[in-house]
C-alpha cells in the first residue's frame, strides 16, 4: 500500500504564499502607475499622496488640513479620476442641511393613473469618492449625517435603509487657521477617519515647478490605471498581510501609552494629555501598517510602518488639556515623545516625521 503523501499542506502554503507574493507585486506595479499618473498633475506632497493611497487600501476615510492654495482639492479630484470610481464634491456651507447630501423624498404624480407617490432622489454621498470641502463650516446637525455614512456605509433617510456604494470614501478638506464661521468636528467623527493628514507647504524647488506649470502651457493628459475590481483585490490582500506578535504589542503599547490612566506616562506627558486613543486607534494603526507595507513591496508589517503611520492615525484622535495648548504644544510634539518612550518601539533608531 503506497502511503500518503505528507507534503501536501506544504505545498498548498507554498503555492499560496507564491500567489501572494505575485499579488504584491502586480499591486506594486499599478500603485507606481498611479503614483506617475499622481506626479504628472500634483507637484511634490508625496507623503500626502501615500496616506491617501493607504486610506484607499484600508477603506479608510481621510481628512486633509492645510493652508488655501496647497492643491488638496486637486489631488483628490486627480486620484479619483485615475480610476472607474463616481466622483462627488460637496461644498459645505453654513446653511447645507443634511438632506442636502443624503437625498430625500419628493411627492411625484404618476400622470397614467393620477396616483401620487413619494420617490428617493439621491444625495451626493451615493458615489465612491466623496470630497467633503471644508467641512468645519457646516454646522453639526449636517456633519452627524455623515456618521451613519462613514461608520456603516449606509444611510437612513424617513424611515428607509439605502446602501452606499462599494468602494466608499469620504475625503474632507479644513482650513487650520480659520475660526470664524466654523463648527469644529466632533470627538465621535474624527474618530471616523483613519488619517487625519498634514498637507505642508511645498520645498522652494516645488514652488518652483509649480509656478512653472500653472504660468505656461503645461498640460498633462492622465489615463485611468485602477478599476473597481482592482481595488476591491488591493483591500482583500490588507488582510493577507503578515504581522508578528510583537508588531500586535508594538501597536497595543503606543496606543495605550497615550492614555493618562494607564499609567506608563511621565508626569510631564501627563499634565499635556487629557485623553488618549480608543481601541478603534489600535486597529487603524495595524491595518495603516498593513497598508504601507504593501506600498512598499513587502508581505509582512513591521514596528517601522508602525511608526510611519502613527502620527496620521493618532493626531486626531488625543486630545490635550489646557496647559499644552496655552504652552502651544501640539498633538505630533506629544505622540513624538510618546513614541520615543515606548521601548517596543526601538525609540533609539526610529523617531516619527511630521507628516
Amino acid at each position: 500500500m503506497t502511503k500518503p503523501s505528507t507534503n501536501g499542506p506544504l505545498n498548498n502554503s507554498n503555492e499560496e504564499s507564491v500567489d501572494v507574493a505575485q499579488a504584491v507585486d502586480q499591486l506594486h506595479q499599478q500603485l507606481t502607475a498611479l503614483r506617475e499618473q499622481l506626479a504628472g498633475v500634483i507637484v511634490g506632497q508625496h507623503e500626502v499622496a501615500e496616506q491617501l493611497l493607504i486610506g484607499m487600501l484600508c477603506r479608510g476615510h481621510c481628512i486633509l488640513q492645510g493652508m488655501p492654495g496647497l492643491a488638496k482639492t486637486m489631488l483628490v479630484a486627480t486620484l479619483a479620476s485615475l480610476t472607474d470610481l463616481t466622483f462627488r464634491r460637496v461644498q459645505f456651507t453654513p446653511d447645507l442641511m443634511p438632506g442636502d447630501i443624503t437625498g430625500s423624498e419628493i411627492l411625484e404624480e404618476d400622470h397614467t393613473t393620477g396616483k401620487r407617490i413619494f420617490r428617493f432622489v439621491e444625495g451626493p454621498l451615493f458615489g465612491n469618492v466623496i470630497l467633503a470641502d471644508e467641512i468645519n463650516r457646516t454646522p453639526p446637525k449636517t456633519q452627524s449625517a455623515l456618521l451613519e455614512a462613514m461608520q456603516e456605509r449606509q444611510l437612513t433617510v424617513c424611515g428607509q435603509t439605502y446602501a452606499l456604494p462599494d468602494p466608499f470614501f469620504v475625503l474632507a478638506t479644513q482650513n487650520p487657521v480659520e475660526t470664524e464661521g466654523t463648527y469644529p468636528l466632533p470627538e465621535a467623527q474624527l474618530d471616523r477617519f483613519l488619517l487625519k493628514i498634514h498637507v505642508a507647504y511645498p520645498s522652494r524647488d516645488e514652488e518652483m515647478e509649480i509656478a512653472r506649470r500653472q504660468t505656461t502651457d503645461y498640460k498633462f493628459e492622465t489615463v485611468k490605471v485602477l478599476d473597481e475590481d482592482q481595488i476591491h483585490r488591493m483591500q482583500s490582500l490588507v488582510r493577507s498581510v503578515v504581522v508578528a506578535d510583537h508588531v500586535y504589542n508594538a501597536a497595543l503599547d503606543l496606543v495605550r501609552g497615550t492614555r493618562p490612566e494607564e499609567g506608563t506616562m511621565s508626569p510631564e506627558l501627563q499634565n499635556l494629555v487629557q485623553w488618549g486613543a480608543g481601541p478603534r486607534a489600535t486597529i487603524s494603526l495595524l491595518l495603516a501598517a498593513k497598508a504601507r507595507a504593501l506600498l512598499n513591496r513587502r508581505c509582512h508589517a513591521t514596528t517601522e510602518d508602525l511608526i510611519k503611520v502613527a502620527l496620521p492615525v493618532l493626531r486626531h484622535r488625543v486630545i490635550l488639556t489646557f496647559n499644552a495648548e496655552a504652552a502651544g504644544v501640539d498633538a505630533d510634539s506629544v505622540l513624538n515623545r510618546i513614541i520615543e518612550q515606548t521601548p517596543s518601539l526601538s525609540k533609539k533608531n526610529h523617531t516619527a516625521k511630521n507628516s
